[in-house]
C-alpha cells in the first residue's frame, strides 16, 4: 500500500515495454516502489524492463504476457497481473499503444481496425476490469497514457488520434464514475516524445524525451492532477490550437 508519504510501493504496468512507462517505473523505483508487475507482448523486452526496475531499487518483479489485439483476454490479463502483486495495488499504469504509419494503414481495413483495437478497445476492456477490482479493494490509482493527438485530429495521424481521442474521452467519464470510491484515474497527455515508437519521425516544437515525461508524470501524480500535460506548456498551446479554423489547422499541423 502507499507509504506514509502517499507514495506507491507497488505498481502494475499494462504495456510494460513502453519507453515512457519504463522511464516512469525507473523513477518510481528510485523513490520507493518495491514490487513491479509488467505486462506486455514481448518476453525479451519485459525481462529487460524488469531487470531495469531491479537496478533502480525494485526488490520483486513479475511479468505477464498478453496481446493487445485480443481485447476479450483483457480481463484475464488484469486479474493475473493484480494477483501477482499479492496485496492491494497502489498504482496501475496503462501504457498500451501503437503509432503505425497512417499512409500505409488508412486504406487497409485490417490495419485500421488493429490501430483502434490496440489504442482504444483493449485499454477500455482492461479499464472495465480494473475499475471493478480497485473499487473492491477500496483504493488505488490508475494512470492512463493518452496523447495530445487526441485533442484535435490531424490528417497525418487520424487513425491514431481518433483511437486516442476515444480512450481519452472514455477515461474522463470513467474518472467521474470513480468519485467517492477511493479510486482515482489520471490522464497523461504527452506531446511528441523521442522514443522507439517515434523513431525516424521528424521532431516538432516542444518535443521532449521520456525522462522529462516521467518527471511531469510523477509531479502530476503527487499533485493529483486530473490531466497531466507533458510538457506543461502544451495545455495552453492546445487551448489555442483546438480553436483554429479548419483551413488554418491543416496548414499549420499537416505541412
Amino acid at each position: 500500500m502507499d507509504n506514509a508519504f502517499g507514495q506507491p510501493q507497488n505498481v502494475v504496468v499494462l504495456g510494460g515495454s513502453s519507453d515512457i512507462a519504463r522511464a516512469i517505473v525507473r523513477k518510481l523505483c528510485a523513490a520507493r516502489v518495491t514490487t513491479v508487475v509488467l505486462a506486455g507482448r514481448s518476453p525479451g523486452l519485459l525481462e529487460e524492463a524488469a531487470a531495469e526496475a531491479r537496478d533502480y531499487g525494485a526488490t520483486r518483479t513479475e511479468t505477464v504476457l498478453f496481446d493487445a489485439e485480443e481485447p476479450s483476454h483483457a480481463g484475464r490479463v488484469v486479474a493475473e497481473a493484480l494477483a501477482k502483486v499479492g496485496e492491494p495495488v497502489d498504482l496501475v499504469i496503462v501504457a498500451v499503444g501503437l503509432l503505425g504509419n497512417q499512409r500505409e494503414m488508412e486504406d487497409d481495413p485490417v490495419a485500421a481496425a488493429r490501430m483502434v483495437t490496440v489504442n482504444m478497445t483493449w485499454p477500455v476492456a482492461a479499464l472495465a476490469e480494473l475499475r471493478a477490482r480497485l473499487i473492491a479493494q477500496g483504493r488505488g490509482r490508475i494512470l492512463v497514457i493518452s496523447s495530445v493527438a487526441s485533442i484535435r485530429i490531424r490528417r497525418s495521424q487520424y487513425l491514431y488520434g481518433a483511437a486516442k481521442a476515444g480512450l481519452d474521452r472514455h477515461c474522463q467519464g470513467l474518472a467521474d464514475s470513480l468519485a467517492g470510491t477511493g479510486v482515482t484515474l489520471q490522464l497523461l497527455r504527452p506531446g511528441f516524445v523521442r522514443s522507439k515508437m517515434t523513431e525516424g519521425e521528424p521532431e516538432v516544437p516542444f518535443t521532449t524525451g521520456v525522462n522529462e515525461v516521467a518527471d511531469n508524470a510523477l509531479a502530476g501524480l503527487e499533485r493529483a492532477e486530473r490531466v497531466i500535460w507533458s510538457p506543461p506548456i502544451l495545455r495552453y498551446v492546445f487551448f489555442v490550437l483546438r480553436h483554429l479554423p479548419a483551413p488554418i489547422w491543416r496548414r499549420v499541423m499537416d505541412r
